[in-house]
């Protein structure tokens, strides 16, 4: 054990995590989920239209976008006004592809369902935060439009969490913070449904190298943090 991690956890340990439903009165969906230190504020918003390139062919949508307030980190960030960064992009479409991948986009029909992850405070870990709260609030929203009459029943058919694994000082640590991220030699994030699959492996030797050996090293702690947000998740 690092005897310097956030409230001194074990390696393969995950921050305190809390998930708030209904944190939001207007959106279908909402969810503000804190990873430690890490907040981010996740809203389901639904709109009876899709994308030019859908219309007519029955199948939905579901998206995302993502920012970081200004002062959600220790120094002020300016809002991107005059366009988007490309890591805000990258982080998106990850979230966006992410929750598609449990929804069936043809029972959805020609809905487009938009989840804003808007980061209020930075601590390490947005992606994968906004991921496991977009999740709880795309579910609420669904199943709040199908009671609502506009479906027979909500095409979210499953479950999906996102994780940071990553080597620092030369241990493999679970849920990294900003101060373990920023000097991680490997870092990675991890997107698995509840069947134990996943979706995304993103992995990058920061510093180093790594083999096989150590790569099943970090998939292995990262599933154990996964299955305990999917339990998290589920409680919620």
């Amino acid at each position: 054990m690092i005897a310097t991690r956030s409230n001194n956890r074990a390696n393969d340990a995950l921050r305190p995590v809390t998930f708030t439903r209904d944190y939001l009165k207007s959106p279908f969906g909402s969810c503000l989920v804190e990873f430690g230190d890490t907040r981010v504020l996740c809203a389901a918003s639904i709109e009876e239209s899709v994308p030019g390139w859908l219309k007519g062919t029955g199948t939905g949508w579901v998206t995302a976008e993502y920012a970081m307030l200004p002062a959600s980190g220790s120094k002020r960030s300016r809002r991107e006004t005059n366009g988007q960064k490309g890591r805000t992009h990258e982080i998106q479409r990850l979230i966006g592809r992410s929750l598609r991948s449990v929804v069936d986009l043809r029972a959805l029909g020609e809905v487009t369902v938009t989840l804003d992850c808007d980061v209020i405070q930075a601590d390490g870990g947005t992606r994968t935060a906004s991921i496991c709260g977009a999740w709880i609030a795309l579910r609420d929203a669904l199943n709040a439009w199908a009671n609502a009459g506009k479906l027979k029943a909500s095409p979210v058919f499953g479950q999906v969490a996102a994780i940071s694994v990553g080597l620092v000082d030369g241990k493999v640590l679970l849920d990294l913070d900003y101060r373990e991220d920023s000097r991680a030699e490997i870092d990675m994030n991890l997107v698995m449904n509840a069947e134990g699959e996943f979706i995304e492996v993103q992995g990058t030797g920061e510093r180093t190298t790594f083999d096989r050996a150590r790569l099943d090293e970090m998939l292995d702690v990262g599933t154990k943090g996964l299955w305990d947000l999917l339990a998290a998740q589920r409680a919620t």
